[in-house]
This record gives C-alpha cells, structure tokens and sequence, in this order.
C-alpha cells in the first residue's frame, strides 16, 4: 500500500522510472595484475554473502504502529500545537508514517545502489574493480530485497520516493564519467545512509529492524571501502578543474541531502500545510542533531579520496560539519563490522541453549 502524499497518492503514484545514462561499456583484457587491497575486499566479499530470509528471524512479531520503537521525542511533531491536537490513534498513525518513510527511502537507494554497482562493473576501466561491483551488486539486491519484505509483512506502508534522492540517484546516473555512480552512490548517498541506519540501529529497541539494520551495515562498510581505495587511487591523477568539477556535485549533493531529506511529506500526509512542515522540520532540535550526524560518514570520506578544496571545505564550515573531517572512519568501519558478528553470536548462542534445553527436556520426560 502506497502512503499517500500531495500530487502523488497511492492510485497515482508511478510504479516505474526510466533515466537516459550516457557512458561506456569498458573491457579489459589484462587478467593477471591487480591491486591486492582490492581482491582481498573482492574476497571478503564472496566470503560474507548471506542469505536474508535465512540470516534475519522473520519470526520475530512488529507492531506496526510502532515499528521501531524510537522516542515520541524524536519526531517533528512531539511539543507542539498539532502533536497536542492529536489523540492516541493519531499519534500511532504518526509513529508508522515515520517509521514508512524512513525505510522507503531506504529501499529506494538501495535499488539505486544496486543498478549504480551494476554501471560500475560495465564502466569501471580495472578488472579488480569490476570483481568487487559484481559482489557489491548481490549485496545491494539483498539489501533492498530485505527492506521490501519489512515495509510489505510488517509495516503495510510503502512511501515513494522522495523528490529531491530521485533528483541527486538521477544525476548520478546520468553522469557520463565512470567515476561518478562512485561518487555519488558510494560517497554521498550510500555514506547519508550509513549514518542514518547508524542511529536507528543504535536507538531502536526492536530486534527486527536492529538485525536488519546491523547486517546491512555489515556489507555497507565494505562498500564504503571499495568506494575510497577506487577513487583515491583515480582522483591522485586529476587536473585541478577536474577536481573542482567533483567537489560541486558533492556540494550540491551535501546542500541538497541536508535541507530536503527531512520527511516533511509525512506531515502533510496528516493536513498540515507545506509551509508549516518546512518551518517545524528546521525548527525540530532532533533533526538539527540528526542532519548533522548525517554527515558523520561523507565528510572523512570525502577528505580521505582527496576532494578537500578551499570551496568544499568553506561548504561544510557553513553546514556545520567541518570537524567531521578528522573522525577514524576506518574505526567507525570496524565497529559496524563487529556489531553484526556480536549480534550473530548472542543470537545463534541462545538458539543452540534453547535446542540443548529440548534435547534435555525429551531425556527427563522418557526417563520419567
């Protein structure tokens, strides 16, 4: 069921979107040399594979009304006129409204994750590259195949996409340059995303979505990998124009992530005019904090690849996300790759307990 939202209901919303790509196929026929760091994240990538209607317990029950368990204090609307307006049956609505939307626009880039891996393996000018897309491919087919199946037997709500991801996913892919599905998927779209699974996996107290959100994070900081030792090596042989041309799409992605990915279609789906959802949108001190972790990912990236010009820089002085630039991404990696393992074992622990404890139960019920 498509939630719906003003010129777009759920009757009316597309259910395709075709965007004309320039570019080249590229082949290579130097098979023997690579760069070793990225076969061995090519092997990793074959080696961690998984299957997510086996590795996430479905069994698990969700409220939809509450899907995920986060603080009332977390949404827009909490302390003001509407929020006090509304009954408890609203504020439910409310709670998987957000909830939807949220994991929409989270499936949404991950079909566009995974046809910007799939241009990556067509474009990419190296073999080992385009070894590491054809895994990054599966991972990002997964990932939007696991989103799918919560926001279908779950939550029951579907979002469409919001304007302005289509807007940065559609430049993206337009872009006749190799480097940019890079650029903007695994820079900018794929490290927002990052931060945001970040929070919700950290603050959410629902074991659905926290496996969710934990596993896709565990493939997620792979790819970021991928996209930094890639571009690194490319960006070092650049003109300076070349260079700045990177750095204004990352600008206007970064300008463009931070003023319009704020959910503001959910208040309108609940009568409040556009203007007034813009205004509580800026004025919510929890979204301030959450655009600004937003960027926890991008930033160090960006500065890591090389693109840290004067302009740039200015930019996010101006977004207050500057300091961001010195945080360990590498840490921040390693960290999302040993949540998931932990959650595995704690998980897989308790199963086997529990098959010790029936094993144990039949041999007092016959000896009795």
């Amino acid at each position: 069921m498509y939630a719906q939202r003003p010129g777009r209901s759920g009757a009316d919303a597309p259910t395709d979107w075709s965007v004309q790509s320039t570019g080249q196929a590229r082949f290579t026929w130097e098979y023997d040399d690579g760069r070793e760091r990225l076969l061995a994240l090519y092997q990793k990538g074959k080696d961690k594979q998984w299957d997510g209607a086996k590795r996430i317990d479905w069994d698990l029950e969700v409220d939809p009304y509450d899907p995920l368990g986060v603080p009332d204090q977390n949404m827009t609307l909490y302390g003001t006129p509407y929020w006090d307006k509304m009954n408890e049956r609203d504020r439910r609505e409310l709670r998987r409204h957000y909830a939807s939307w949220q994991f929409s626009q989270f499936l949404h880039g991950e079909q566009g994750a995974m046809v910007c891996a799939a241009r990556i393996v067509e474009s990419a000018p190296d073999l080992d590259a385009k070894f590491y897309s054809a895994t990054q491919t599966m991972d990002e087919a997964r990932h939007a195949e696991i989103y799918a199946r919560f926001l279908h037997e779950k939550v029951g709500l579907l979002y469409p996409i919001n304007d302005n991801l289509q807007s940065l996913l559609g430049d993206t892919l337009r872009d006749s340059r190799w480097d940019m599905p890079y650029l903007g998927m695994q820079v900018l779209i794929e490290g927002l995303a990052l931060a945001a699974f970040g929070m919700l996996r950290d603050t959410t107290d629902k074991p659905l979505p926290k496996q969710i959100l934990a596993y896709v994070m565990q493939d997620e900081a792979r790819h970021v990998a991928f996209g930094r030792m890639a571009l690194r090596d490319y960006y070092k042989q650049l003109t300076d124009a070349e260079l700045r041309e990177r750095e204004e799409f990352v600008i206007e992605g970064c300008y463009l992530m931070r003023d319009r990915l704020r959910g503001a279609e959910v208040l309108e789906n609940f009568g409040i005019p556009a203007k007034d959802a813009d205004e509580l949108s800026e004025q919510s001190e929890y979204l301030a904090l959450f655009r600004k972790l937003l960027f926890s990912r991008i930033v160090p990236c960006v500065k890591d690849i090389g693109l840290w010009g004067e302009r740039l820089q200015r930019a996010y002085v101006d977004m207050g996300v500057f300091d961001l630039g010195d945080s360990n991404l590498d840490l921040l990696m390693a960290q999302d790759e040993e949540i998931a393992e932990k959650l595995d074992a704690e998980r897989f622990a308790a199963e086997e307990a529990a098959r010790t404890e029936e094993v144990a139960q039949a041999i007092r019920e016959g000896a009795s």
